[in-house]
């Protein structure tokens, strides 16, 4: 199995990264932080404007390590990486499959599995806040749902699925400011909201969501698919379509319920996020030193993975799925087989 990756944070706004000899280093106002040996990074995301040299650039490419580039709000910008990793055969296959009816089924499971996981989240709300919350909604969400569940499987398009998620989507964060239970005037939720993220909520999913997408991209290249080809979201240049896909049954798991731990335990607060004169809201510097803190943490947890039947830490969940999609591509397994949260 492989090791969790080790992946260098960039949230700095006045940081530069260069090369010295064989290491990483991270320049502000012309001394070098800190050094880190090439060899033992896994990747590395820039969330500042500051940049890369092209020195560094280069050796990343001739060491396979990806560099990637994020708006300080957590939006991905672009990548550089070395050669694709993969073979033609399975990237043929891919392209057949998007271009195909026979990828209905991959996305009847990833939709599954987005609603049933999401549905956890809701009956976690319940049990633990039951006093708290309005668990009367909460439960006729739940409910509704159910049905969803059942009717995933009857259809027979994916327009028809894509309805069903997005009535589903909408139920779900209808529900997410009642399983806000602390810090409710900083941290209330009206609706999803990005591209800018208008509120505190808000700002703190979509930077998670992207954080969990990089990850998403890179299990994907490791394993020889083409993240920008998806199954279930168009193709859209410089969109990760397939990354996108597969983050659908992971984000109520590792994001939702991180981010509402993070704002309920008081973790992270109004201090860590800043208002634009745009009316944009986006994490701070130590906002994002706190996210990434706690993401990283989170990732170190164990859990018994439901298909594989092994042990292993949550960071490795993108990397376990990217396989067994690489398996189903290949026809090595009948169907893709989700990731469904137990408990």
């Amino acid at each position: 199995m492989k090791k969790l990756q080790n992946i260098l944070y960039l949230t700095l706004d006045d940081a530069y990264l260069s090369k010295d000899g064989k290491n990483v280093v991270i320049i502000k106002d012309s001394k070098v932080l800190k050094r880190f040996p090439i060899h033992i990074l896994d990747g590395i995301m820039c969330f500042n404007y500051t940049g890369v040299s092209p020195a560094l650039m280069k050796f990343a490419m001739e060491n396979n390590l990806l560099i990637s580039f994020f708006t300080p709000e957590g939006r991905f910008c672009g990548r550089v990486i070395g050669k694709t990793n993969g073979n033609v055969l399975l990237r043929r296959r891919q392209y057949q499959l998007a271009d195909s009816d026979d990828s209905l089924e991959f996305v009847q499971n990833i939709i599954y599995a987005k609603i049933f996981n999401s549905r956890k989240v809701l009956k976690r709300a319940i049990r633990d806040h039951k006093e708290k919350i309005d668990s009367e909604k909460l439960l006729s969400t739940i409910d509704f749902i159910d049905l969803a569940l059942k009717n995933i499987r009857k259809a027979d398009n994916k327009d028809s699925l894509r309805a069903i998620e997005g009535n589903v989507a909408s139920r779900y964060f209808a529900c997410f400011d009642e399983m806000i239970v602390s810090q409710r005037d900083e941290f209330y939720f009206i609706d999803r909201n990005r591209r800018p993220p208008e509120d505190n909520t808000n700002a703190l999913l979509s930077f998670m969501y992207s954080l969990l997408t990089y990850e998403m991209q890179s299990a994907l290249e490791g394993v020889g698919i083409d993240s920008y080809v998806g199954f279930f979201h168009v193709d859209r240049p410089g969109r990760s379509s397939m990354a996108l896909d597969m983050i659908e049954e992971l984000r109520a798991y590792m994001c939702d319920r991180l981010a509402l731990t993070m704002i309920n335990r008081n973790i992270i607060t109004a201090k860590d996020f800043e208002k634009k004169e745009t009316g944009a809201v986006l994490l701070n510097d130590k906002g994002r030193a706190k996210v990434l803190e706690n993401w990283q943490k989170r990732k170190q947890d164990e859990i018994n993975h439901p298909f594989i039947n092994e042990k292993i830490k949550i960071g490795l969940i993108p990397h376990v799925q990217a396989m067994l999609l690489n398996r189903y591509i290949r026809g090595d397994l009948e169907a893709y087989p989700p990731f469904l949260m137990k408990g």
